[in-house]
């Protein structure tokens, strides 16, 4: 398989996936990155663990209808062209 750019998206869509299928009550809060954790103060700049934990929040809520559009099309086009 070469490098591509195509193989290169394919990575990254993979990566998001995997992101967008974490739950917090099942697999986060197993291993201490539950949602009550990381609370911070006013004027307090968040640490890197709450921050991680905005982040996969925020792909799982804004992500889920276009992963769902883009694992399709790329199921599609792996069943077109190999």
């Amino acid at each position: 398989m070469a490098f591509t750019l195509y193989s290169l998206l394919q990575a990254a869509l993979l990566c998001v996936n995997a992101i967008a299928v974490l739950h917090e009550e099942r697999f986060l809060k197993n291993i201490g990155w539950g949602t009550d954790q990381g609370i911070g103060g006013f004027g307090e700049e968040p640490g890197i663990k709450s921050q991680l934990m905005n982040l996969i929040r925020s792909v799982r809520t804004v992500m889920r209808v276009p992963l769902i559009i883009v694992n399709s099309v790329t199921i599609v086009l792996l069943l077109l062209f190999g």
